[in-house]
């Protein structure tokens, strides 16, 4: 039950600040007291999945398994539930404790700072329903109904006195069933033989009733001796089959009946098993909490409109779970005005999706009532999460969106990744982690004349992924630490050695960027300002730059109409080539535009 309300907890998480501080107010107490979670974590364990019991009973089940069931829950595990919560009050109370027969706690070890919750929560309504009508009449409508001593050995059968045709049916079979073990004496004491070892009475689905005399006694027969039957037995075994299939038959009609009235109490059972499932989560996020080798923090929770998004210390609790993983935290401070939007930067395999990851699943986390894996947390609600990070990416793996990037940057402009991060910052306004291996968008944080006073009133910082070369063996390290400031070089062919590339190909690729490296020096040379000393830079008008992520965004929007899924790949890359080329001779004459082109090319 708790397994499913989790996942329905995940793809729905609160927004409502009061209900967030509840589920930590009870997470807390719980972590507060750990004995007291284990206790209760040790009761539901025991507990069957009433929902799914329900569930079967709705359907109109054909045996009385989940009537059993939720009758043997109801009588025994609730009461193990409500003993140790209704002790938690109690150590907060100048009352006495009190010593209950099913669970015990310690008074000494109890603390309840939060335990007016708890009472309201769970304690009122589980002592409520040991004494509510309805719960009563279930009871005693399976222990009026129900063989207890059917139970005991496997098997859900109606009692006889449950109903009068049914225990007269009962009566019948009892008679003959005697009649036929007399018969059984007595044709033993005729043959002389011992109605227990040598005489056996079988009943079988072939024959019906039969004596079968042991091969120890008839050596000449076959080895599982012989079978033979009476008139008087054949006559007796007719009418206890005859009998004994009225006797089913009323079973069935009897199960079927009480299934139905055990059904009407749904209501009651789905309502408490909302409840235990509640309890069960919320005690698995109080277990998480403290058993992992970092304990988690309570995180701090403001309205949307209100606060900003402050993880110290954050960690991904994926990731750090695994064995022999030294998981290196960072911080995230998106702050409002300041550093709402950050780009980040840096080489593959840096951590910069993870990063992404663990920051949108931490405010996940807070917004679901569970504890997150930082040192200390601050969380303004959101009411979405968007994370776009390559499919084929497995942070468990250690894989990154290298190759997904790959495939995809062909048809990728950089002046439609500005557009794009131009409308998040002045339309959206949302707290976004943008990673890219587009240099030119870190450009973003300074403004331009237009768009400075809207950048500047969200705020847009750079961020990259720290990395180190030795100077030495020119080898790559992974820092894993995100720190401020863009990344101030390419790491791509050291990728490439630190994903085993051959030999050969990372030759060429390193005279092929000292080639590279010349020219852009050639040309910046050329470039220099005589009288300054610095780069020319063409300005663009307001009107170039409207112009140009108008058109830029009517790319993109023409881009995410394209049925991908009907095409093939062929057919997807023409539609996405002509629509680039029709974007590049547009580009032409906007010098806005044109920029990325020539930048690109």
């Amino acid at each position: 039950m708790g397994k499913r309300l989790l996942n329905r907890w995940l793809k729905q998480p609160l927004l409502d600040i009061d209900e967030i501080n509840c589920r930590l107010d009870l997470v807390q107490s719980f972590v507060h007291d750990v004995e007291l979670c284990q206790t209760l974590r040790k009761q539901l364990k025991r507990i069957p999945d009433i929902e799914r019991l329900t569930h079967n009973l709705r359907k109109g089940a054909a045996n009385l398994s989940p009537v059993v069931k939720l009758y043997q829950h109801y009588t025994f595990d609730i009461v193990g539930i409500a003993q140790p919560c209704s002790q938690l009050i109690d150590a907060c109370t100048p009352r006495h404790a009190t010593d209950y027969h099913t669970l015990k706690v310690p008074l000494s070890n109890i603390k309840g700072p939060f335990h007016l919750l708890i009472n309201r929560k769970y304690v009122v309504p589980l002592q409520s329903w040991l004494h509510m009508d309805k719960l009563n009449m279930f009871i005693d409508l399976v222990d009026n109904a129900v063989d207890v001593n059917s139970v005991e050995s496997g098997e859900y059968m109606i009692s006889p006195a449950y109903d009068e045709a049914l225990a007269s049916l009962k009566n019948e079979i009892d008679a003959i069933d005697e009649q036929i073990c007399n018969l059984h004496k007595q044709t033993a004491n005729d043959l002389d033989l011992s109605a227990d070892k040598s005489l056996k009475l079988e009943k079988g689905t072939q024959f019906g009733h039969v004596f079968r005399i042991t091969k120890k006694e008839e050596q000449k027969t076959r080895k599982d001796g012989v079978k033979f039957t009476s008139t008087k037995l054949k006559k007796l075994g007719d009418q206890y089959q005859k009998i004994l299939n009225e006797y089913t038959s009323r079973q069935k009609h009897l199960v079927i009946r009480v299934v139905d009235t055990a059904a009407t109490f749904s209501m009651f059972f789905e309502d408490s098993a909302e409840l235990l499932s509640e309890l069960d989560v919320l005690l698995c996020f109080a277990d998480l909490t403290v058993s992992c080798p970092i304990p988690y923090v309570r995180p701090a929770i403001t309205r949307s409109d209100e606060g900003d998004i402050i993880l110290e210390g954050c960690r991904h609790p994926c990731v750090e779970a695994q064995d022999g993983v030294n998981f290196i935290p960072n911080n995230c401070n998106l702050v409002r005005g300041k550093s709402w939007f950050q780009i980040i930067t840096g080489p593959n395999m840096g951590g910069k999706s993870t990063f992404i990851r663990q920051v949108g699943v931490n405010v996940l986390m807070a917004q679901v009532g569970c504890f997150v894996p930082c040192d200390k947390a601050s969380v303004s609600i959101r009411d979405c999460i968007f994370a776009r990070v390559g499919a084929g990416d497995c942070q468990l793996r250690g894989v990154s969106t290298f190759m997904q990037e790959m495939l995809e940057t062909a048809s990728i402009l950089k002046g439609l990744a500005w557009a794009i991060c131009e409308h998040l910052v002045t339309v959206t306004i949302a707290p976004t982690l943008f990673a890219t291996h587009f240099h030119e968008l870190t450009a973003l944080a300074a403004g331009t004349s237009d768009d400075a006073i809207s950048i500047a009133s969200v705020g847009v910082e750079n961020y990259h992924v720290g990395a180190h070369i030795d100077p030495a063996s020119h080898k790559l390290t992974m820092l894993y630490k995100v720190e401020p400031g863009p990344c101030d070089q390419s790491f791509g062919i050291h990728v490439a050695e630190f994903a085993n590339f051959p030999e050969s190909v990372i030759a060429l690729a390193k005279r092929k960027a000292a080639e590279l490296e010349n020219s852009a020096e050639a040309l910046s040379s050329n470039d220099k300002d005589e009288e300054g000393g610095t780069k020319r830079r063409k300005a663009c008008n307001p009107d170039e730059m409207a112009s140009g992520s108008a058109r830029a965004r009517r790319f993109l929007e023409e881009f995410a109409r394209l049925p991908l899924d009907q095409m093939d790949v062929k057919q997807a890359m023409h539609q996405v080539s002509r629509m680039a080329c029709e974007l590049e001779r547009d580009a032409a004459e906007n010098s806005w535009l044109k920029q990325f082109f020539v930048s690109s090319s």
